[in-house]
């Protein structure tokens, strides 16, 4: 298998190097000015996304949509991951990751528009949608649809089952010696109880366990940082002078540069909030919404609150820690992230692993419905059940065996799904500023989607 793991390791390495980053933070700042600098609309957004909007067209609400979305991106690469960049970028990486957020969150809205615009209604009433049939409706290129679904489905089984179990009974492991077979079964079982019944009910336990664990999870990271209170304005400053330039950290981040510290912030921003790769606009697809551009708005939020709030406050506790504690070593992302809350008595321990359980299990669901609704494209409804249970089965081994493997193959799915999904938003572009400008622009909102 070494051989194997190798390759996908270089592919991996070769499709998100500078090529993809460009890629996606060029669409990320092209859709922010192609249509108006959406951003501006976004309180607008998070009123919408906490009201309901009963007798419009859909299967979940739109705040139930977002949920979805967000289990699926808050993840362990949100803790984790920001101490990568840290650790390989230095503290400079904590803004660039930070600004991509603000540029992602046009790119998050126009995925969300062109998921309901083209979406289908199915003949028992359901709503299917994302990139697959905006390739399909909108641009007549359904072979390319079918590639997006095949690295969706792959996908599901790597970045969103296997390795979130595999975490998951890691954790629990190590914090609790639970054998990681046990913990395999409980996720398993856990897994099961939600997703074989549905979008419906994958939606109604996100909507309670997103905002618990996001809520809690932020203010465990504003009171480290009260903790840190002394040092929180220092780490601003050396985040923002680090990020042109690197030097001014001092001490083990001398060797960091502006390109280092561009490319990890960007890159763990980029693969923290998914905005580009085009899974989120698969469940937005589903939301009861009037237009396309009112659950674009929604859409949108999923990236300020995964990036632009809890990544950046992720960073902001690590960077204020090191300051803190200068014996905190930061040459390992996992380490770091460990030393930093462990140094905070009582909450610090308890809340990282509460954190990685929650993050990862969320992830869990969300993804699952992606790849159903990626089967589903592909085969047809008849297949819906045969991929649950065979998703909860991956659960189990991806608890008890080692990960590397899968790790290198979902990278290189997740990268392969954002080129036809930014082929869509690219060539769609048009669609979707003609879209914005008829229902935000104008102040229409509030009216019904018309078919032209």
């Amino acid at each position: 298998m070494e051989p194997i793991n190798d390759f996908f390791s270089f592919l991996s390495s070769f499709l998100w190097g500078w090529p993809m980053i460009i890629l996606l933070l060029g669409t990320h700042v092209f859709l922010t000015f192609r249509l108006r600098i959406p951003q501006r609309k976004l309180i607008t957004g998070i009123k919408l996304s906490i009201k309901k909007d009963a007798s419009a067209e859909g299967e979940v609400s739109q705040f139930g949509a977002l949920a979805t979305a967000l289990a699926a991106t808050i993840g362990t690469g949100n803790i984790v991951g920001v101490a990568t960049a840290v650790a390989l970028g230095g503290p400079g990486a904590v803004l660039w990751c930070w600004l991509t957020g603000i540029f992602g969150m046009s790119t998050k809205y126009a995925e969300g528009l062109l998921a309901v615009k083209y979406r289908v209604k199915s003949k028992d009433g359901r709503m299917y949608g994302g990139p697959m049939y905006a390739l399909e409706r909108g641009l007549n290129m359904k072979w390319l649809g079918i590639l997006f679904a095949i690295f969706t489905a792959l996908a599901s089984f790597g970045i969103g089952c296997t390795v979130q179990a595999n975490s998951i009974a890691l954790m629990a492991q190590e914090t609790f010696g639970i054998p990681t077979w046990i913990v395999g079964i409980f996720v398993c079982l856990l897994t099961a109880l939600v997703i074989l019944g549905g979008v419906k009910a994958i939606a109604k336990v996100c909507m309670f366990l997103v905002p618990f664990m996001a809520i809690f999870y932020v203010l465990g990271c504003i009171v480290i940082l009260c903790f840190n209170a002394h040092y929180v304005w220092p780490a601003i400053q050396l985040i923002v002078n680090c990020a042109f330039n690197p030097s001014a950290a001092g001490g083990g981040f001398v060797g960091t540069t502006v390109m280092m510290a561009s490319r990890y912030g960007i890159a763990r921003g980029l693969f923290s909030n998914e905005s580009g790769l085009g899974s989120a606009p698969i469940v937005a697809a589903a939301a009861r919404t009037r237009n396309p551009v009112r659950q674009a708005l929604v859409s949108s939020t999923g990236t300020f609150w995964d990036t632009v709030v809890i990544c950046a406050l992720t960073g902001l506790v690590l960077v204020s820690s090191i300051i803190a504690y200068p014996d905190i070593s930061f040459a390992d992302g996992a380490a770091l992230t460990k030393v930093a809350f462990s140094k905070i008595p009582y909450i610090g321990a308890p809340l990282l692993t509460f954190g990685t359980l929650t993050f990862a299990f969320s992830t869990i669901l969300g993804w699952s419905y992606y790849g159903e609704s990626a089967v589903n494209y592909l085969e047809g409804r008849h297949t819906n059940r045969f991929y649950r249970v065979l998703y909860i089965v991956a659960l189990f081994f991806g608890s008890i065996i080692s990960l590397d493997i899968i790790w290198n193959i979902a990278d290189c799915m997740n990268a392969l799904m954002a080129i036809p999904n930014l082929i869509a938003l690219l060539l769609l572009s048009g669609v979707a500023a003609s879209e914005t400008k008829k229902y935000l622009w104008s102040n229409r909102l509030d009216e019904e989607m018309t078919e032209e």
